[in-house]
């Protein structure tokens, strides 16, 4: 009589869709009625649940683990950094400017590097993407926008925000020499 109630249920079972019918059946004819036969079903799939999200939780742990210890490790590697302008490699970026890069790369992301302008280099009206830090080393940074003119000497900084458009050149005699930061990939995107 049990079987016969079984495969009755599993065949309504299977109709609705519940996947694991087979399972309630064999419980149920192994001496457990229907609602037992969900039960033990029920706390299996709850096992392996948690035994799932037991080693995502593991995973995810030791991932964090090694992404914290392959920061540590980089810090140990370029702890200090020195540069003078002296030896510096300039390397032409466009005709007028060139750069040597500290740390970071300009192409690709967050960079630090000197910068020359030649005597009264002209880049004309334009925007960065990212925001630029600048502190004059020699001769001038020369920086106009909306709000004035700025003349950016030895010992002399300014920050130019992503986005806003400005004009910047060098000094007409002495040219500049100055050392820039971008939080991003550097660029010059002419303004209209």
């Amino acid at each position: 009589m049990r079987t016969t109630n079984c495969c009755r249920d599993f065949w309504r079972w299977r109709s609705e869709g519940r996947r694991n019918a087979l399972s309630y059946t064999l419980l149920c004819v192994h001496g457990k009625n229907t609602n037992e036969a969900m039960n033990v079903s029920n706390k299996n799939r709850m096992s392996k649940s948690l035994i799932t999200l037991g080693m995502v939780a593991l995973a995810v742990a030791a991932a964090s683990l090694g992404v914290v210890r392959g920061q540590a490790d980089a810090g140990k590697k370029h702890d200090v950094v020195f540069l003078s302008t002296a030896q510096a490699t300039f390397k032409e970026e466009v005709p007028g400017i060139s750069k040597a890069v500290v740390w970071g790369e300009p192409e690709q992301g967050a960079y630090g590097a000197f910068t020359k302008f030649k005597p009264g280099q002209d880049n004309g009206m334009h925007t960065h993407t990212n925001d630029t830090w600048i502190v004059g080393i020699k001769g001038a940074y020369l920086y106009k926008d909306d709000a004035g003119e700025k003349r950016v000497g030895p010992g002399d900084f300014i920050r130019i925000p992503g986005g806003h458009k400005h004009w910047s050149g060098g000094d007409k005699t002495e040219g500049a020499l100055f050392y820039e930061e971008g939080s991003g990939k550097f660029d010059i995107v002419p303004a209209k």
